[in-house]
């Protein structure tokens, strides 16, 4: 690995500066937060300037905020994001830790699909695919992703349609299902014992993209035999976790 160029640090530094506050800064305030020369911080605003990743505030003299390079390359960036791909990674990621079976799906109509999907190593584990389309309602990814959506959305979605049964477990009623998703949406996190398959139970959490909507949901799927309410917990936080992980490689900046 080749050696890091100071002045290509510190101006990163000083444009990482802006991600914090209300993304406007002085030469002074730049000074006493990195705290760099005088004549340095100068020529780098200046030069950030000159090739617009910085703009100067008219209604501010001597102050800052980003200019629109940084959209530019921002746009570039997220052409080139593949969800899939980046899911696929994070899901790796977590089920290294749990040893669990892990998935990301989206949702399509009222139904869900999984676009990855990681298996754990145990004998015994939840057995799926990605591709695999199911009721949303009826798997904790679905029920995530539909209590993301606006009111009027979610009836376009199931208005008219039957809530069928994967299992004897499985929501049939509207207003059970309104009942949970409310409360998935005070929880953060969503839980599903035994819907979709009478042997596992999942929870999942919600992926948000670069302009905070949920676009996916990440789950943790275990047997019945290795679940328990302390294992809920602890799989909870750890898909929040993974959740908050892909989001953020999505261009989320926020809390999970």
């Amino acid at each position: 690995m080749g050696r890091l160029v100071p002045a290509v640090t510190r101006a990163l530094d000083i444009l990482e500066l802006f991600l914090e506050g209300d993304g406007t800064l002085s030469a002074p305030d730049v000074i006493r937060r990195l705290g760099l020369p005088r004549t340095t911080v100068h020529e780098l605003l200046t030069t950030l300037a000159a090739r617009s990743y910085l703009v100067a505030v008219p209604a501010r003299p001597g102050h800052y905020r980003l200019g629109v390079r940084n959209y530019q390359l921002g746009s570039r960036y997220a052409e080139q994001l593949d969800l899939a791909a980046e899911g696929q990674q994070v899901a790796r990621e977590v089920a290294e830790t749990c040893d669990e079976t892990v998935h990301v799906a989206v949702l399509e109509d009222a139904d869900v699909i999984y676009i990855a999907k990681v298996d754990s190593t145990h004998a015994v584990r939840m057995v799926s695919a990605a591709g695999r389309r199911l009721p949303a309602h009826c798997t904790s990814v679905g029920k995530m992703l539909l209590a993301s959506l606006p009111e009027t959305e979610f009836e376009a979605r199931l208005a008219g349609r039957e809530l069928i049964a994967m299992t004897p477990d499985s929501v049939t009623d509207y207003a059970v299902l309104r009942t949970e998703l409310t409360s998935i949406r005070e929880r953060g996190v969503a839980v599903e014992h035994r819907e979709s398959n009478p042997d596992v139970s999942c929870v999942a959490a919600p992926v948000r993209d670069s302009a905070g909507r949920v676009v996916a949901a990440l789950s943790i799927s275990v047997p019945m035999i290795r679940w328990s309410a302390e294992r809920e917990r602890e799989l909870a936080r750890l898909a929040v976790e993974g959740a908050g992980t892909l989001s953020a490689r999505l261009g989320h900046r926020g809390p999970a």
